[in-house]
């Protein structure tokens, strides 16, 4: 059974473990270095009352997943970005959906009309994961070029609130 619950400071050392899988991994996130527990709760700080953070927990209350929407320079006020990530080895187990619903209605509480997802084009998962949810195709970025200088493509998918 997943437990979605609101994000905590406590939480961001499991989360930055989590994460920093992925990174390591390659292939399906624009982050390249690792990150630590003090770079997430930095990024938790930012524009707090306009952003909502969520983590899945399993049975035994361990982070397996988490989930943040965030207002994005590049993106209308009315719009806010999103970022997932879930543990290696325990994707397409319900943790995204259950963190989606959590985020969706957090996106509606907040007042935002449509949730933007910016998605590595080589990412199937994250495409696949994001199309399930009902997002929709709106941009596409050729050439992106990462910090650690690999060159993306980038496809910018739209759920309406």
């Amino acid at each position: 059974m997943i437990n979605v619950r609101p994000a905590m400071v406590l939480d961001t050392g499991s989360m930055a473990r989590l994460l920093n899988g992925i990174i390591e991994k390659g292939g399906t996130t624009a982050l390249t270095r690792p990150v630590t527990g003090t770079d997430i709760a930095e990024w938790m700080a930012v524009d707090a009352e306009k952003s909502a953070w969520h983590v899945a927990l399993d049975d035994d209350e361990q982070v397996v997943g988490f989930q943040w929407i965030a207002p994005h320079d590049q993106l209308p006020p009315e719009a806010v970005d999103v970022a997932t990530f879930v543990q290696i080895g325990r994707t397409g187990l319900g943790i995204g959906s259950a963190l989606f619903s959590a985020t969706a209605a957090a996106a509606k509480r907040l007042g935002y009309v449509w949730i933007n997802a910016t998605i590595r084009a080589d990412n199937e998962g994250g495409l696949t994961y994001y199309q399930s949810r009902g997002f929709r195709d709106w941009a596409f970025d050729e050439d992106v070029r990462l910090e650690n200088g690999l060159i993306v493509s980038k496809i910018s998918k739209r759920y309406d609130v």
